[in-house]
């Protein structure tokens, strides 16, 4: 297995609750509160360019219509997903992932992205990732984990950036999914909390991958997930969240 940076802490799309999703608003609310690693997720443009969003819609995140495969990179990295939130981060626009790694770069933040292709866009998706990630200069990317729900993005990806960590993501873990995890050469499976039982932690670790759960947001389930022997937790409340010492 490669390096694992991962601390047993990671701020869901950026800034979980405390700022608007996927902005750099966000990642900069989690270092201050001294977190070390950040999730995003990450789609194209229409003109095919990395932006951080999770819905192929606006709407909820910003309030208005729009289709986030219809719109370019100009569009989408001018509109506003901040005042939506709160007026406080009015002026907050949908970033960029090269704005967003130069961030995490600055802030000494490891990157959790997540390839969230839109439907029939899975292997573009990972292909312009992957190639973006690769085209990077020495030194000029944090560490990052790539993580997919999508199969064939998540393989395209790696073969543009083969040393680079992987994890696939699933709902809920399965004896397939485990398998699936395997085939595709990742060090994680990373799962849903919903259903999650001592048993698959111990199933994934005696495959020999790591494991991290969504979303946790209580000490209480940090605490029993930590207890199973869960390596890592994504949190939308990095502020109240105490989880066990990496």
């Amino acid at each position: 297995m490669s390096r694992w940076p991962w601390p047993p802490l990671l701020v869901h799309r950026c800034g979980g609750a405390l700022a608007p999703e996927n902005t750099l608003a966000g990642l900069r609310i989690a270092a201050r509160l001294g977190c070390r690693a950040v999730e995003f997720d990450v789609m194209l443009s229409r003109d095919r360019v990395p932006v951080l969003i999770h819905d192929e819609t606006l709407m909820r995140t910003a309030g208005i219509v729009g289709a986030v495969p219809e719109l370019s990179a100009e569009q989408l990295l001018a509109t506003d997903v901040g005042r939506h939130f709160h007026p406080a981060f009015a002026g907050e626009t949908i970033p960029s992932l090269s704005a967003a790694l130069a961030v995490c770069g600055q802030l000494g933040l490891a990157a959790n992205l997540e390839i969230k292709p839109a439907a029939g866009t899975e292997a573009e998706t990972g292909r312009v990732v992957g190639e973006l990630l690769h085209a990077l200069p020495a030194g000029r990317c944090p560490d990052v984990l790539l993580s997919s729900f999508s199969i064939e993005a998540l393989g395209t990806a790696a073969l543009c950036v083969p040393d680079l960590p992987r994890a696939l993501l699933v709902d809920t873990f399965t004896p397939a999914s485990l398998v699936e995890a395997q085939q595709l050469g990742c060090e994680s499976l990373n799962v849903g909390l919903k259903g999650l039982e001592a048993a698959h932690v111990q199933a994934i670790h005696s495959a020999g991958l790591r494991m991290m759960v969504y979303t946790v947001n209580t000490r209480e389930v940090a605490a029993q997930l930590a207890s199973w022997g869960v390596g890592g937790v994504f949190t939308d409340r990095p502020d109240l969240l105490q989880v066990h010492p990496a």
